[in-house]
């Protein structure tokens, strides 16, 4: 079993908590880096949240 298939049955049932995390890291990092890469955060972002099975993505409207 991957590190990715335990993440997911441990956040199982959470998706709100894991989407509102995830936002909530990329926020701080462009804080951090005062958004000299919130393109490639964002990108991140995106990728965690499907990989981790976000189901709240259908409400956020697409990024650029």
């Amino acid at each position: 079993m991957s590190m990715m298939d335990k993440l997911k049955n441990m956040l199982k049932g959470h998706e709100d908590q894991t989407s509102k995390g995830v936002d909530k890291a990329g926020d701080a990092i462009d804080d951090r880096t005062q958004g000299k890469y919130q393109g490639q955060v964002d990108k991140g972002q995106d990728a965690l949240k499907d990989r981790l099975g976000d189901q709240d993505r259908g409400q956020q409207p697409p990024r650029a």
